[in-house]
Formats: structure tokens, sequence, C-alpha cells
């Protein structure tokens, strides 16, 4: 390799074998979108975990709690502790099924309702950020239907 092929990054290091790598970039790609999502959300002390469970929930009351674990693909043990901190904080609330009582559905309580309204704005700003690093409605469309690709 010559010198003129390296591809230094700020501490000078070659990332010349990565550069064409699809994984990484996609890593980095998702690093900055959160640490932009944290920054935008750090005075709600919210993560995007939680806020993905609301928001879900917006539209989906009284899913099963696996469902919704599954559907943002999260471990069935990991999305307990999730739901846990929601509902001590009186965002969301579980319910036995009527149908089966050993299923629990999760319901978006009122503050819930009122919590979520609240972040919308916050959120909305996020993704006009990320519309404008992407270069606009064509290029975000077509960036999320490629990678619709390496999951459905």
């Amino acid at each position: 390799m010559m010198t003129d092929d390296l591809v230094p990054n700020e501490n000078g290091l070659d990332f010349s074998m990565m550069e064409d790598a699809v994984g990484y970039s996609l890593r980095r790609a998702q690093l900055a979108v959160f640490q932009h999502f944290n920054e935008a959300f750090s005075s709600k002390g919210l993560r995007p975990t939680d806020f993905a469970v609301l928001l879900l929930l917006k539209r989906n009351q009284g899913s099963k709690q696996s469902e919704v674990a599954e559907a943002l693909g999260i471990q069935r043990a990991n999305f307990v502790a999730i739901v846990d901190g929601l509902e001590n904080k009186g965002f969301v609330e579980r319910r036995k099924s009527e149908t089966d009582r050993r299923v629990q559905s999760l319901y978006m309580t009122p503050a819930g309702e009122a919590y979520l309204n609240e972040l919308m704005p916050i959120w909305q700003g996020h993704e006009e950020w990320v519309l404008a690093q992407l270069g606009g409605v064509a290029e975000r469309n077509s960036v999320i239907s490629l990678l619709k690709r390496l999951y459905d």
C-alpha cells in the first residue's frame, strides 16, 4: 500500500480497509444518529428504547408485551426492565389479557400520552436533522428502502 492510499481519520489511523465495509458504515451512522438523539432528549432523561416503546404503544394500545419486544428487536428479559421503568414513571401499565391470564398487555397511561406529546417536537427536530444530513426526503426514502432489504 502506498502512502497516498491511506485514509486517515482524525486520530491518524488508517481506515482504508474499512471504508467500504457496509457494517462499519452502518455502525458509525447509528452512533451519530443516537448521539444526536441523546443530545436532543438529554433534558428529558429519555433513552431511545423508551421513546420507541411509547411511540409504538401510541397506535398499538393493548399489544402483548412479547409482541412489542419482538417488534423492537429487544430480548424479552431486557424488555421487562424497560417496561418496569416506564411503569414506575407512570407512563405505561401492564394488564392481564382477558383471553390468556399469562399474557401481559401494554397500555399507555394518560401521563404517558401527555409525556409523548411533549416529546414529539423534540423528535421532529431530531428527524429534521437526520433528513438534513442525508440531503432530503428522496435520499432518506432511498436509505430506508435499502436498509429494509437487510432486515425484512
